[in-house]
């Protein structure tokens, strides 16, 4: 009778999830590769995000890096194929990982633990909120390995002024913590970036889910409108924000100087 084969190890997990409270912490775990971001890694944060949006229990998703040297370094250039595809496919990879990201009506958190760099500019730049710690550094060194930023620049371009976003395209070259928070493309920064997440979510998490979900839906909706288009919709939005029962609950609790009870609805 022949032997069994050994039975195989299992499989790293390369996107740890985790629920604390009604709070979703999903943690690349790439630390050899500086937390790069390879398919398992787009597959498991699209499904993340699809079940963040579907369950209205959770009430924001932080996104971080395992360890202290990285948040993300960008695609895992030791593949060899990072940057090729199936060119008949309209719709790629990251790219439909940050269209997902614009749907989504959970705030979504950066927590930017060390090297942001690359693809991983745009991961933290799809996030609605980031905080970073003072070693964090910001970079797009796509020209050192003769490539340049495309997707990123789609989420980045709002966030960081032209003649910014062009140098350091076009050198590579990062800035720090400091420079980035000056820049206003995080929220803030500290010594400890654990501190700094607490910190947002204990000011997001006492407030109106509805509110904040409807909200979110509306700020992003109208980013790409005309003046009178856009208009046009928050004058209609502003009357479904008004039919929810949390803006019953917090108009009457305003009204009788208590905390509002809210139902997310």
């Amino acid at each position: 009778m022949s032997e069994s084969p050994p039975p195989s190890s299992p499989s790293p997990v390369e996107l740890r999830e985790e629920m604390r409270g009604p709070v979703m912490w999903l943690t690349i775990d790439r630390q050899e590769r500086r937390n790069a971001i390879n398919a398992a890694v787009l597959e498991g944060l699209s499904d993340a995000l699809a079940r963040a949006n579907r369950d209205t229990a959770v009430r924001a998703v932080v996104l971080t890096g395992a360890g202290t040297r990285a948040f993300c370094a960008g695609a895992d250039l030791q593949s060899g194929t990072s940057f090729k595809f199936d060119y008949a496919a309209p719709y790629q990879g990251i790219a439909n990982l940050f269209r997902q990201a614009r749907q989504s009506t959970v705030p979504l958190i950066a927590r930017v633990n060390g090297a942001c760099m690359a693809g991983g500019m745009g991961l933290m730049a799809m996030c609605d909120l980031a905080v970073a710690s003072r070693q964090a550094v910001f970079g797009l060194p796509e020209v050192k390995v003769g490539v340049f930023p495309a997707q990123v620049l789609s989420v980045l371009g709002g966030l960081l002024p032209r003649r910014v976003l062009a140098e350091m395209c076009i050198t590579g070259e990062p800035i720090d913590a400091a420079q980035a928070l000056e820049l206003k493309l995080i929220n803030r920064v500290s010594d400890d970036v654990d501190e700094s997440v607490d910190w947002l979510l204990g000011r997001l998490l006492d407030k109106s889910p509805a509110a904040i979900r409807r909200g979110l839906y509306t700020m992003k909706k109208i980013e790409a409108m005309a003046f009178e288009e856009s208009m046009a919709f928050t004058e209609s939005q502003i009357g479904l924000f008004a039919l929810t029962e949390d803006a019953a609950e917090g108009q009457l609790a305003f009204r009788e100087k208590r905390k509002p009870q809210w139902s997310g609805r």
